[in-house]
């Protein structure tokens, strides 16, 4: 019986999984789960927190001295006389192990922590911006894929519409009105569907792919879930701005500029060392030397000066830099939401007014068609100007869509 009961439960497993295999009953896509996937996936992420962990090792000597140094030596060994490479004839010759340790002064190490620390803020803020970056494109290619995917999802209707019009062309022939002739309009017409489905198709690779780019294999399930809809309130986006991450990251930059700018300082302040030397003689008394240095800038004109003056000259750059930053982006904000207006505007139009007119005329063509109160070519080409607004209300449905991503992942993902 126990064996019974597990070979059941491996035949329920395999069907299960063989069932998750079959096209029909793959697991549905959402834009959320898309998401979740390229940032598990984004080889752009996995550097940038490579990136990250190596600003925050990095971070941990910047303010630690110098390794010190071990010297080994001979000391006033005589070249000359009875006494040539005797280590036991004159007094001052010695073996030395020495030890000794420099001190760069207090404020530059200070300057060499703040500017790891800034570092790693860099990094912490390059990696947020990464992030964002990868999101927005895996949400503008689900917003692109899902958008030639609905567009294929009419053609079912069109080619039932198109039979229908077939029947009504036959109809009308066989009752004495027409010409002959229109019995080949409806096929021209379902060829012409076959070719824009058939383009479609190659769009619908396209997108497929630039969706595969970031999630691998799920990109070929089927899209679930309606077009994303982040809030848009322009009042919000233009007293936020000061905390676009791309503008918040100048802020650890400046603080990198002005710590390498002090450390620049620093170098007019001696550095100093010290060490200790012990001394061997063979036929005399040991010795122990004990030293001190100091570094002397005294020619601050053409050293520290001059260095002082580049990490000025970057630390404005990085200012001007963050100042044309933020104009772009201003700039880039209006046109943004203006645009993210228009199509609202324009998509609303279409459902409301220009899609049910569209559907009205051909409906009335259609009717004196069979009636004998109008001829074939204004029923194609009503029907043609529906399939048109159809299609353009898709796209701006995208449109708007991928306005809506560009200004919510642009701000960190507004709430």
């Amino acid at each position: 019986m126990p064996v019974f009961r597990l070979r059941r439960r491996h035949l329920t497993v395999a069907v299960f999984a063989g069932s998750l295999a079959l096209p029909g009953l793959a697991a549905a896509l959402s834009l959320d789960e898309a998401l979740r996937l390229a940032e598990d996936q984004a080889p752009s992420l996995a550097a940038e927190a490579a990136n990250l962990e190596a600003a925050r090792q990095s971070a941990i000597p910047a303010g630690a001295l110098p390794d010190p140094r071990l010297s080994l030596g001979l000391r006033n060994v005589p070249i000359e006389s009875d006494a040539a490479w005797r280590f036991d004839r004159e007094p001052m010759t010695m073996q030395a192990i020495g030890f000794t340790q420099e001190v760069p002064n207090r404020a530059k190490r200070r300057a060499r922590i703040e500017a790891a620390r800034a570092g790693v803020d860099v990094a912490e803020q390059r990696q947020q911006i990464a992030r964002l970056e990868v999101r927005r494109q895996v949400a503008e290619a689900w917003i692109a894929t899902r958008s030639v995917d609905e567009k294929l999802s009419l053609f079912k209707q069109l080619y039932d519409e198109n039979r229908l019009l077939e029947r009504a062309v036959r109809a009308r022939i066989a009752g004495g009105g027409g010409s002959t002739a229109d019995a080949v309009v409806p096929r021209q017409e379902a060829a012409l569907l076959a070719e824009k489905e058939d383009e479609l198709r190659r769009t619908q690779a396209v997108a497929r792919a630039a969706l595969r780019r970031w999630i691998g294999a799920a990109a070929e399930q089927p899209l679930s879930g309606a077009w994303p809809d982040w809030p848009t309130d322009a009042v919000w986006y233009r007293s936020h701005l000061q905390h676009h991450p791309q503008l918040q990251a100048y802020e650890p930059l400046t603080r990198q500029a002005e710590a390498r700018l002090n450390e620049a300082i620093a170098d007019k302040r001696p550095d100093w060392g010290w060490g200790v030397e012990y001394g061997r003689r063979e036929a005399f008394g040991d010795m122990l030397s004990l030293n001190l240095s100091i570094d002397l800038p005294l020619f601050a004109g053409t050293r520290q000066n001059p260095r002082i003056a580049a990490e000025e000259a970057r630390l404005a750059q990085v200012s001007a830099e963050r100042e044309d930053a933020l104009r772009r982006h201003t700039e880039a904000l209006s046109a943004d939401l203006a645009e993210l207006q228009r199509l609202q505007s324009t998509l609303a139009r279409l459902e409301q007014t220009l899609l049910p007119l569209a559907a009205d005329k051909v409906r009335l063509t259609l009717a004196d068609y069979r009636g004998g109160r109008g001829d074939l070519g204004s029923v194609v080409a009503a029907r043609e100007a529906l399939l048109q607004t159809r299609l353009r209300r898709i796209d701006v449905a995208r449109d708007r869509a991928l306005a809506n991503a560009r200004l919510h992942f642009a701000f960190g993902e507004t709430p």
